[in-house]
C-alpha cells in the first residue's frame, strides 16, 4: 500500500471514531457533568495520549522535554484556545439549539482549520492544490450548511407542541462562531508542533507515530482548560459527592470509552496528516470533520433520531451528498503538489 493512499486511509479510520465518541455523552447520569467530564477529561487529554506514545516513542520524555521551549508553549496554548472553544460551545446550545450549533462550530473550525494554515505557510497559494482547497472548503460549508438546517426542521418537528424558551440569535451565533474558531487551534497546535514530532523520529520512533509526541504537549494545554473548568463547577455547585453516586459505574465506563474513541480519533488523524506530508495540516482537518459528520448521522438514523421526520432527513441526505463531492475535492488537491 503507497503511503497516500494509507495517509487517506488513517484520515478515514480516525473520522469514525471522531462521529462516534459523543455516544458516551448519552450515558452521564447519574453523574454529574462536571464530574463525568473531569474524569473525560483526565482519560482523553492525559493519561491515553501519553500511555500510546510512550509505547511507540522512544524516550518519550526526553523527546519532550529537549523541544524548543518556546514550541511547547505555543503547542500548550493552541490546546487551550481548543478547550475554550469546546465550553463555548456548550454556552451556545442554550440560546440557539444543538443542530444550529453544531453546524456552525462544525463549519466554521473545518474552514478555520484548513485556511489559517494554509495561508499560514509561505508558497502554498501558488501551489496546484490551492484553487481545489478552497473550492472543497466552501462546497464543505454549504453542506454543513443543509445538514444544519435538516437538523434545524427536525427539532422544530420534535419540539412543536412544547413551550420552548425563545431563541436569542445574535447572542448564540457570536458564541457559535467563536466556539469554531477556537475550536481550529487543536488543528493549528498540531501544525506548530511539528519540531516534537521530529525530535521524535530523530529518536527512533517511525514517521507517523512521531505526531503522537505533539498531542502529548498540545493536549497539556486543553487539560488545563478543561480540568480547569471542571473543578470550578464542582465546586461552585458543591457537587464533589457526585463521584460516589450509587450505580454510577456504567457512567465511568462511557466517559473512558467516549475518551478512547476521542483520542483514537485524533491519534489516528495526526498519524495520516502526518503521512501526507505538508498538505496533510491543511486538509486532513476538514476531510475527517466532513466524514465524522456523516458517522455522527448514521448514529443518529440508528438510534431513531430522525423517525417521523421524513422531509427533513431527505435534507439531510442531500447535505451528506453534498459532503462527499467537498470530501473528494480536497482529497484530490492533495494528489495535486508532488
Amino acid at each position: 500500500m503507497d503511503t497516500v493512499t494509507l495517509a487517506f486511509l488513517l484520515v478515514i479510520f480516525a473520522s469514525i471514531f471522531q462521529g462516534s465518541f459523543g455516544l458516551g455523552m448519552k450515558f452521564m447520569a447519574p453523574l454529574k457533568w462536571e464530574a463525568w467530564w473531569l474524569v473525560h477529561s483526565t482519560f482523553a487529554l492525559i493519561l491515553l495520549p501519553t500511555a500510546w506514545a510512550y509505547m511507540v516513542v522512544p524516550n518519550l520524555f526526553d523527546v519532550v522535554t529537549s523541544a524548543p521551549t518556546d514550541v511547547i508553549i505555543e503547542a500548550m496554548i493552541y490546546g487551550g484556545l481548543w478547550g475554550i472553544g469546546g465550553i463555548l460551545f456548550g454556552k451556545s446550545v442554550p440560546y440557539i439549539g444543538i443542530s444550529l450549533t453544531y453546524g456552525i462550530v462544525m463549519g466554521v473550525c473545518s474552514a478555520a482549520g484548513a485556511l489559517i494554515p494554509l495561508f499560514m505557510n509561505a508558497g502554498e497559494t501558488e501551489k496546484p492544490s490551492f484553487p481545489y482547497i478552497i473550492v472543497g472548503v466552501l462546497v464543505m460549508l454549504v453542506a454543513i450548511a443543509i445538514t444544519a438546517y435538516a437538523g434545524i426542521q427536525k427539532d422544530k418537528m420534535s419540539h412543536a407542541d412544547e413551550n420552548t424558551e425563545k431563541v436569542n440569535l445574535p447572542t448564540g451565533l457570536i458564541i457559535a462562531v467563536l466556539s469554531g474558531l477556537l475550536s481550529a487551534a487543536l488543528a493549528i497546535g498540531f501544525g506548530k508542533g511539528e519540531s516534537i514530532g521530529k525530535l521524535a523520529e530523530a529518536s527512533g520512533a517511525i514517521a507517523r507515530n512521531g505526531s503522537l509526541a505533539i498531542w502529548v504537549v498540545v493536549l497539556w494545554g486543553g487539560f488545563v482548560v478543561n480540568a480547569g473548568y471542571s473543578l470550578f463547577l464542582l465546586a461552585k455547585n458543591n457537587t464533589w459527592s457526585s463521584f460516589s453516586t450509587p450505580n454510577a459505574g456504567k457512567a465511568y465506563l462511557w466517559s473512558i470509552v467516549a475518551a478512547l474513541l476521542w483520542f483514537g480519533a485524533l491519534g489516528i488523524y495526526g498519524q495520516g496528516a502526518t503521512l501526507m506530508g505538508d498538505i496533510g495540516k491543511i486538509i486532513a482537518w476538514p476531510i475527517m470533520l466532513g466524514l465524522s459528520l456523516i458517522v455522527g448521522n448514521v448514529w443518529a438514523y440508528m438510534n431513531n433520531e430522525w423517525e417521523g421526520a421524513k422531509k427533513p432527513f431527505s435534507i439531510l441526505l442531500f447535505g451528506v451528498f453534498v459532503l462527499i463531492i467537498a470530501v473528494v475535492i480536497t482529497g484530490y488537491s492533495g494528489t495535486l503538489n508532488g
